[in-house]
């Protein structure tokens, strides 16, 4: 009867035994490598909080409020506070998930470059976007990475990119949602609203060959075909824009992400995957001959991706991806430039005058194309001060797949490297990053488009990442809101912000815009102005 009990309890302590043993092993191994490397560890983001209860309450809090990019700078502030030091990398723990944060573009360009085989997106990562992106660019490691950076990469030359005459219909489709009125200005409009329409409808017509038009589905006086209501544009743009949104939040708990993967959640990414569906089936079932010259001229980016792969899954999930950045980035970008706009009277009067003496009027417009958008000056330095300011993804991460080294950070003094344990995540703010004084200058808060003049910048700046997964989409991006910006301008004179909830907080000169963010940021409370038409 005695062996009953004691064979179990001797298992019992073995395994305990050997359980401790490893981990004092693991533990002496990891500081004695430490050592090898002079490392020193990061300093606390909060003290008396081992696993990161608070900062999650926190972080949830202030997600709430739509100020969650801004929170990890508060952070870092009060962080500086307590230690009477500014230092560029903290540490801490969310509940199982132990991460470092960094603002440090050394950091950053050892994480994404110079060791970027040390780090990877993660299973935590891959596990809580994958069931709504699937396996794409944005959620695939390694081979998997390869294989879609391999099979998007000839998509984005130059010539795919550069179709103005594609965007040209949408904004006109855009202006059509802007009537004047007989004072020559519009009505109070979302413009917000109206970018995220114009972006999903030119995303979809280079993705699959033909626009969901969503912008004329708002119009009063459309009469919608059978075809148009099946493909539900508007059903899938709501069910994208909630799943994003479920992911965001569901990265807050670390290993437990999944507690947020909700019915409703799983729901709305079946409706995204159906909607994507309909594409790549009808792509499929298409002959491959027998297309007329109109037909074979068109680029189709689905198209193209079925001369490599023909798996629908595999085309699902490349197509999911590349229409969040499609879509999300160019209309959050936009967002944010009219803000700004809207804030700094003087500004939008320059780039204004700049626009029509380089590319005529609304009514006459002369030489718009892919190189004069990159060549004019004040128009990028506009485009990159918002980023600068507004990032579209305004905090990144990487987890470690094996004992690694970070340059700077540690120690008293933030000078020392610090050591990383394979699992463990560094997190780097760009958000925080763009705004350091050390490195932008004491009016790092400010929109001053003009300090671009003359400027070369390296890792201090990334809106569109860097080092091997560097976004392939930045011009393509850039070159639809450019073009979006340059039409709009010659089109109106005048720029009013009516109603907005822009706080008078003084920092920086301008309101206080709050953010909503999922897998990117925009304003979470859209961009409501009257517009005045030119006179040419």
């Amino acid at each position: 009867m005695q062996s009953y009990i004691l064979y179990p309890l001797c298992f019992l302590a073995a395994f305990l035994l050997y359980n401790v043993a490893t981990f004092i092993t693991s533990e002496l191994r990891h500081r004695k490598n430490a050592r090898l490397n002079n490392c020193e560890k990061a300093t606390p983001l909060k003290s008396n909080d081992p696993l990161g209860i608070r900062i999650i309450v926190d972080m949830l809090k202030a997600d709430k409020e739509r100020r969650l990019v801004m929170y990890f700078e508060d952070l870092m502030e009060a962080a500086a506070k307590r230690e009477k030091f500014r230092h560029s990398t903290y540490e801490s723990r969310l509940l199982n998930l132990s991460w470092k944060l960094t603002i440090e573009p050394e950091n950053v360009k050892t994480v994404l470059a110079t060791k970027f085989k040390d780090f990877v997106l993660g299973d935590l990562r891959r596990g809580n976007f994958s069931p709504l992106l699937g396996n794409g660019i944005f959620t695939n490691d390694d081979k998997q990475w390869e294989h879609s950076r391999a099979l998007l990469r000839p998509q984005f030359v130059r010539e795919q990119v550069s179709d103005l005459e594609l965007e040209e219909r949408h904004v006109q489709n855009l202006l059509r949602a802007l009537p004047l009125n007989n004072d020559g200005w519009t009505n109070v409009t979302d413009l917000q609203k109206l970018f995220f329409r114009l972006t999903i409808d030119s995303a979809s017509e280079f993705l699959f060959g033909k626009s969901i038009e969503s912008q004329l589905v708002e119009l009063p006086d459309y009469a919608p075909s059978g075809e148009e209501m099946k493909l539900s544009g508007q059903t899938f743009a709501n069910s994208f824009d909630r799943a994003q949104r479920v992911i965001a939040n569901s990265s807050t708990l670390g290993g437990l992400y999944w507690l947020g993967h909700t019915r409703e959640f799983k729901k709305d990414c079946k409706v995204c995957h159906d909607f994507i569906d309909q594409y790549v089936h009808e792509a499929l079932a298409r002959p491959t001959t027998g297309k007329s010259e109109a037909e074979k001229q068109k680029y189709v980016f689905l198209e193209a991706l079925l001369e490599s792969t023909r798996d629908p899954i595999e085309l699902r999930g490349e197509l999911l991806n590349i229409m969040l950045a499609g879509r999300d980035t160019t209309a959050s970008l936009l967002s944010f430039v009219f803000v700004y706009l809207e804030q700094h009277p003087k500004v939008f009067a320059k780039l204004r005058a700049t626009i029509i003496e380089d590319f005529g009027t609304y009514s006459d417009p002369r030489n718009i194309t892919f190189t004069s958008l990159k060549n004019c000056a004040y128009l990028q330095w506009c485009m990159n001060e918002t980023l600068r300011l507004q990032p579209v993804v305004p905090i990144d991460a990487r987890t470690a797949v094996r004992d690694t080294v970070i340059p700077t950070g540690g120690g008293p003094d933030g000078r020392s490297p610090i050591y990383i344990r394979a699992g463990e995540e560094v997190n780097w703010s760009v958000y925080v990053m763009h705004r350091r004084k050390d490195i932008w200058g004491p009016d790092a808060d400010s929109f001053n488009p003009s300090r671009w003049n003359g400027r070369k910048v390296g890792w201090e700046y990334l809106p569109f990442n860097g080092g091997p997964r560097i976004c392939i989409g930045q011009q393509f991006a850039l070159t639809e809101a450019g073009y979006v910006i340059v039409r709009l301008l010659q089109r109106f004179e005048g720029l009013s912000g009516v109603g907005n909830t822009w706080e008078p907080v003084e920092k920086g000169g301008f309101g206080f815009v709050r953010q909503a963010l999922s897998l990117t940021m925009a304003p979470a409370d859209g961009v409501k102005v009257r517009l005045k038409e030119a006179r040419e």
